[in-house]
């Protein structure tokens, strides 16, 4: 591996705190046969039904729907308001997790039904399959199918198919911008924006960012060449990687719906992520970055109660607000 030679920027202080009480159960590090591990660690405590439904603020289902041309059935949890009071938006959800681990549950209780009640919006967060079992293009092409039947089922769902927002964070956040250029490029559906949460866009892992903080922080070098390396094999960091699969490798970033991006500084992702940004700005589109100073990967989900953790909450809703309520 190249080496970096400049310092990595400073931890913010809370969260650099939280970060050293965590080191012995969250190493920045994951190699392959941790797979199994950092599969059992993220299952946790799933959200409960229970949970879910908010005192009966939502209706949940798990709906089996067609996996794209042929591919086997993925399954949408899919939740509703009960009561809402204006027109229904959707935000189809794609969980996080490197490619190799994490389910549809992933972060809906924590965030997105607060954003569902505060701004009327069905959540649809879909169950794709992970790699290594399953390489891409099987990872995308579940969450494309799953974001064309929302689409296509909007007046079964409730929700204004204009009003139609995808959302993910690190490996979701990277897939959301795949669907994103698949949607684009192949006729629909239509996208009002995508939320990408230090997204994980290039596979070729080799960024000032992701050689300064080797070793450092969360999901550093190593566990993104065990993520990249899962969901492509060999072909990782070659010359024929799809843009569906790192979306970083698009040549072409016109046309995409408004994009909201934020990254910490102190993360592998920081440099890709701020490059995809400027790319869009440079191809005539719309896009808002938040670079937060001192942050690690997944720093909000981490450490919520972080007063930078509070301020990067409070600008995705604003956001949200902008796009929905302009």
């Amino acid at each position: 591996m190249t080496t970096f030679k400049a310092p990595p920027p400073p931890f913010d202080p809370e969260l650099g705190a939280a970060l050293a009480a965590m080191a012995d159960f969250l190493p920045s590090a994951v190699t392959p046969d941790m797979i199994p591990a950092m599969r059992d660690l993220s299952a946790g405590p799933r959200a409960t039904d229970d949970e879910l439904r908010r005192d009966g603020r939502f209706e949940i289902e798990e709906r089996a729907v067609p996996g794209l041309d042929g591919d086997p059935d993925m399954s949408l949890l899919i939740l509703r308001p009960t009561a809402p009071t204006g027109t229904l938006g959707c935000l189809y959800h794609i969980h996080g997790g490197g490619m190799i681990f994490g389910d549809n549950r992933s972060g809906v209780r924590e965030i997105l039904l607060d954003w569902a009640e505060e701004f009327d919006l069905v959540v649809v967060s879909v169950e794709y399959r992970l790699a290594p079992e399953t390489p891409h293009p099987g990872p995308v092409n579940d969450c494309y199918a799953g974001l064309r039947w929302t689409a296509e089922h909007a007046g079964e769902l409730g929700f204004d198919p204009d009003r139609l927002i995808v959302a993910g964070g690190s490996a979701g956040g990277g897939l959301a911008a795949a669907v994103a250029l698949m949607a684009r490029d192949r006729g629909g559906p239509g996208l009002l924006g995508q939320m990408l949460l230090y997204p994980m866009l290039d596979d070729r892992n080799n960024t000032p960012s992701a050689l300064q903080m080797a070793g450092l922080g969360m999901w550093d070098h190593t566990a993104n060449q065990t993520g990249w390396g899962a969901l492509l094999g060999d072909a990782a960091g070659g010359p024929d990687v799809s843009p569906y699969a790192a979306p970083a490798r698009a040549e072409d970033l016109s046309g995409l719906p408004p994009t909201f991006i934020e990254v910490g500084s102190a993360e592998t992702f920081r440099d890709e992520d701020i490059a995809y940004a400027s790319r869009i700005w440079q191809a005539g589109g719309q896009a808002e970055l938040h670079v937060w100073p001192g942050a690690f990967h997944g720093f909000d989900v981490t450490v919520p109660t972080a007063q930078i953790s509070q301020d990067a909450k409070r600008a995705r809703v604003a956001w949200l607000n902008r796009l929905l309520n302009a």
